[in-house]
């Protein structure tokens, strides 16, 4: 199934957000990787909330999550997002990818793209390397100028697609000094240099090449099933236009037509507990941010009337314990007050 929906605005009231620490400005250099989301204290009256990218790719350590965790700050919220992660030849690199910011601006999320300066060997795998670090005063810049920025998120991250160029070979220059530092062979420099290369000539070339590589992913994970998703339904293949002409592409886990609407279900699974992590869930609610909030959607050039449903469902038959109970009964609260419904499988003695 292909569905093509529009997004005019976002309305969305997150409640399972965690309490955010809150850091001091001055005390960022020591405290910035403590956290994964964290209030940021510049003083009195400013504040930002800040979360942090481990990877570009936005399927890994639970970027969404992140981002989420600062959705219900009502001041400006903050990632920061490596322009690409290079783990050593022996590991993964990942590049920051045109959609991804189009939907940090859908969300309203302000985006500092950075990268990373500094890292450490490895001491489970000879060819990887592990723990890196941001260029904070990189970083630090970019929230300095935030600061007086009085324009939208959607702005300011159009201008920092204008600095991928210099952001790439900040980049590059770095892996070349953590592979000498190190003795860590890393992918090929060659094909980085192309990456950043497209991102130089202008956010046309790398929108295009970004949604190119998009639409593949996109249709490759239409066509796999993970084994840990309890699919009942068929998987749909999603693309979301806002009002700026911006284009996300997703997959729906499930999807079907009942009538005059369109089901569109997002599946969290738990092989060992009574429920999904808590990260594996706001990743999910951030579907339903986009799925509650689209305007129109068509299935074969017809319009239909959306339905958003999160599938929670485990590997185990149990009862959740209480703290279990009370992750619950926020989640409930949420469905509620943004017009999802919450489906459980497997589990047991759901009542709340």
């Amino acid at each position: 199934m292909e569905i093509t929906a529009e997004i005019k605005s976002i309305s969305y009231k997150p409640l399972l957000c965690k309490t955010l620490k809150e850091i001091p400005y001055n005390e960022i250099d020591s405290l910035f990787y403590k956290q994964a989301s964290f209030i940021l204290n510049f003083d009195d009256t400013n504040k930002f909330a800040v979360s942090w990218w481990v990877s570009a790719k936005r399927t890994r350590s639970y970027p969404y999550a992140r981002v989420y965790d600062t959705l219900s700050f009502a001041g400006k919220k903050v990632t920061v997002i490596p322009i690409f992660k290079d783990e050593g030849k022996d590991g993964d690199r990942d590049y920051i990818q045109w959609d991804t910011i189009s939907l940090m601006s859908l969300l309203g999320v302000y985006v500092i793209i950075s990268y990373y300066k500094d890292a450490e060997k490895s001491t489970n795998y000879a060819g990887k390397i592990t723990n890196q670090f941001f260029d904070l005063q990189q970083i630090k810049r970019e929230l300095a100028d935030l600061l007086s920025f009085q324009s939208s998120a959607v702005h300011w991250n159009m201008a920092q697609v204008e600095k991928v160029g210099e952001i790439g070979r900040h980049a590059i220059s770095s892996y070349q000094q953590i592979s000498s530092k190190l003795s860590i062979e890393m992918h090929s420099l060659p094909e980085a240099e192309r990456r950043i290369t497209e991102l130089l000539e202008g956010k046309d070339v790398f929108k295009a090449t970004s949604r190119g590589r998009a639409r593949q992913a996109q249709d490759r994970e239409s066509k796999t099933t993970q084994p840990k998703e309890q699919i009942s339904g068929e998987k749909a293949i999603l693309t979301i236009k806002n009002h700026l002409g911006g284009e996300y592409f997703f997959t729906a886990d499930e999807a079907r037509i009942e009538g005059e609407t369109v089901v569109l279900t997002e599946c969290k699974h738990s092989k060992k507990s009574v429920l999904p992590s808590i990260g594996d869930i706001q990743d999910g609610l951030i579907k339903m941010v986009l799925f509650t909030n689209l305007d129109t959607v068509y299935v074969d050039g017809k319009q239909y009337k959306p339905k958003a449903v999160l599938k929670l469902t485990s590997g185990i038959q149990a009862s959740p314990s209480a703290q279990q109970r009370k992750i619950l009964e926020l989640l409930e609260r949420e469905a509620k007050e943004n017009g999802f419904k919450i489906i459980y499988e497997n589990i047991e003695d759901i009542s709340l």
